[in-house]
């Protein structure tokens, strides 16, 4: 069962993040948690799941692994998503009654990986539809902006604006257009025109945030420190199925229709509100 964590969510906590898109929330993962993590991320960069996604850099040093839909086969990573604060936090952030896991994603950035996590919103890459829709990013490393640290958009989540997807990678599969999508502004160019936001993380830091929100990631420039995230994604009662183009197949579920509501093996219930 998961942990009831929604103290740790208080109003103020809350407020931040419908207003930011955005909130740091330090310490809530504790290291019971973080141990079991950090030794299953090892597991998974030397023997990659289904879902495998990282890269070389072109000039050979550092490199990105890069991994989703890690639950589904390991049990460690299962554990985190369904038993962990998360669920519970998520509810409150989302102001909902029941809490789906949507998918999980681990991002590993080597040190001297001077590759750029290219601005972008998550939504539109996504098969769901609706506003509570969320994800938790944790640190098991310290992590600076030298580091990787993730850079936020203050506020972005409120422009209703959907971004097409692109690839991540030279070589990346192209996406098919969007409805109603917009080409993704240059936004490393437009730095100084908007409100940036940037947390240094300790391990057992996590960062929330809303899934239209604006963000990316710069380089690990550091040659000593590695920067291993682990993403947890999460939808509210009132986000239901897309089954339109221009989402990541792999995210897709062939057992839902279009407007459906999540519930099912793919995306289950791992928090409802207790009936008195």
């Amino acid at each position: 069962m998961p942990t009831d964590s929604r103290h740790l969510v208080t109003e103020a906590v809350v407020g931040t993040f419908e207003t930011d898109g955005v909130v740091l929330l330090p310490g809530v993962i504790d290291s019971n948690w973080l141990d079991r993590l950090q030794a299953v991320v090892e597991r998974d960069i030397a023997h990659p799941g289904p879902h495998f996604h990282g890269y070389r850099t072109r000039d050979g040093r550092g490199g990105f692994h890069g991994s989703m839909r890690l639950w589904e086969h390991d049990t460690d990573f299962r554990d985190y998503c369904e038993s962990s604060p998360l669920p519970a936090m998520a509810a409150a952030l989302l102001k909902t009654d029941k809490v789906n896991l949507f998918y999980d994603q681990l991002f590993v950035k080597e040190p001297e990986t001077p590759t750029r996590t290219r601005w972008h919103n998550d939504q539109p890459y996504w098969p769901v539809r609706g506003w509570p829709v969320m994800s938790f990013w944790l640190a098991l490393d310290p992590v600076t902006r030298r580091s990787g640290a993730l850079e936020f958009i203050r506020g972005s989540h409120l422009w209703d604006r959907w971004f097409q997807p692109e690839a991540f990678a030279p070589g990346g599969a192209e996406y098919e257009k969007g409805p109603g999508y917009e080409p993704i502004p240059d936004f490393e160019a437009e730095r100084k025109t908007h409100d940036i936001l940037c947390f240094d993380m300790q391990p057992g830091d996590v960062v929330a945030f809303h899934a239209l929100m604006v963000h990316g990631a710069g380089g690990n420039d550091r040659h000593d420190v590695r920067r291993r995230g682990y993403a947890v994604r999460y939808c509210g009662r009132e986000t239901t199925y897309y089954a339109g183009p221009g989402t990541n197949g792999d995210l897709c579920n062939p057992g839902l229709r279009d407007g459906d509501p999540l519930d099912s093996d793919q995306y289950p219930v791992v928090w409802k509100r207790r009936l008195r």
